[in-house]
């Protein structure tokens, strides 16, 4: 009995260490490439900058409160509401489609996600070119749109916050109806066929069974499409115009034009604790889903004994 005992103890005690070495690649490679940058930007941020563009030895407060001027709130405001339009339309049109990719015939499920996932074998710029092409005051859709009276003469589709954000849903789509798909793939869609049976309309069964059944899926999609919305760079850049700048762009134009390193380094650890608030609810929220099944797989062992 002691040498069982022992072998299992030297058996769990192997696969711990196993589990270690297994992660030490992963852990050293987050430390190097996520850890150490993160903790220089946010000590850049506390530094002065340096005449020729470079950063000083002196340590300061002011570029922390230069970030919280009034004109840089207003470009913070505004990337958050744009990221917050671009998940909410992503979500709208990610979960419906995930919904209905579910649902289709194994044999043509994984055809419509190919045409989910084509786009993305294009070169990101050349896609983003190709929406300033589509969008030009002379370009096919503006001319259709005025030709089709639905628009007025003095309305352009290109160097707005509207062409920032239907280029961006663009680009975010496919990664909101992966995730989406993914739980709708195991989610059991008898349930709602049994809540149709007791006389629940379609919509309430959609609501009220399959949308908390896919949870997990729709907590990562508005993750993975809300984190890149708030940098988005290129995509203001090539179709926003003046009017369309968000904070990615104050980032770059501080750290290449201007060479003023730490308060390039100030917004984006500003930035960076932004986009932690989100990704700390959904984590504490998965947490806290996890913990309330692990309760009830408990609490139905412990009736069945």
């Amino acid at each position: 009995m002691d040498s069982q005992q022992k072998s299992e103890k030297h058996v769990r005690g192997g696969s711990i260490v196993a589990e270690y070495l297994l992660t030490v690649p992963s852990f050293v490679w987050l430390c190097v490439f996520f850890l150490i940058p993160t903790i220089l930007v946010f000590a850049i941020a506390f530094r002065t900058a340096d005449p020729f563009g470079g950063i000083d030895s002196g340590w300061t407060l002011e570029t922390v409160k230069n970030v919280l001027r009034a004109d840089y709130v207003a470009v913070f405001w505004r990337t958050i509401w744009v990221s917050c339009v671009v998940t909410a339309i992503c979500l709208l049109l990610g979960i419906p489609v995930g919904y209905w990719i579910a649902q289709q015939n194994p044999k043509y499920r994984y055809w419509y996600l190919l045409a989910v996932i084509i786009p993305l074998w294009t070169n990101f710029l050349i896609r983003i070119f190709a929406w300033r092409v589509l969008l030009h005051p002379e370009g096919f859709l503006r001319r259709t749109l005025l030709w089709l009276g639905l628009i007025p003469e003095d309305l352009f589709l290109l160097n707005n916050m509207g062409a920032v954000i239907i280029v961006t849903v663009y680009t975010c789509l496919p990664f909101a109806i992966l995730p989406i798909y993914a739980a709708a793939e195991k989610f059991n869609f008898s349930l709602i066929e049994a809540a149709r049976d007791l006389g629940a309309s379609r919509f309430y069964a959609f609501r009220s069974i399959f949308l908390p059944g896919i949870k997990r899926g729709i907590i990562t999609a508005i993750l993975v499409v809300f984190i890149p919305a708030m940098g988005s760079y290129a995509i203001p850049d090539l179709v926003g115009g003046a009017d369309g700048e968000l904070l990615g762009n104050k980032i770059a134009i501080r750290a290449s034009a201007n060479r003023n390193l730490p308060e390039a380094a100030a917004l984006a650890a500003l930035l960076s604790l932004i986009i932690t608030v989100p990704v700390l609810i959904a984590f504490l929220k998965q947490k806290r889903v996890f913990r309330a099944i692990t309760n009830l797989r408990r609490s139905a062992g412990d009736s069945a004994k």
